[in-house]
């Protein structure tokens, strides 16, 4: 989750779309230059240990967008497949 926050802020598009279960991974992805990450907030997690295969993550992420500041909160869902954990989906609150 906190690479995938990292690679948001610093506007890694290869990194995300690598990150992401092929399942339900975009053909592409399009991010807002105006709009600039700042802090990341993990406000609860299940799963996601040496022997899961499935983990959530609640998280309240912190941004700035054309000079306002606002706050993103979403229950994402990840997915270990041979070994590495990828982004499934998300809920937002």
């Amino acid at each position: 989750m906190r690479s995938r926050f990292s690679a948001f802020a610093v506007g890694d598009v290869p990194y995300l779309l690598r990150t992401w279960h092929p399942s339900r991974r975009p053909a592409k992805l399009d991010l807002d230059p105006a709009q600039s990450w700042s802090r990341l907030d993990i406000l609860e997690q299940t799963g996601g240990g040496p022997f899961d295969s499935d983990g959530t993550v609640r998280f309240q992420a912190h941004y700035r967008l054309h000079g306002r500041s606002g706050t993103l909160t979403e229950h994402s869902r990840f997915r270990r497949t041979d070994g590495s954990w990828f982004y499934v989906d998300g809920d937002h609150d």
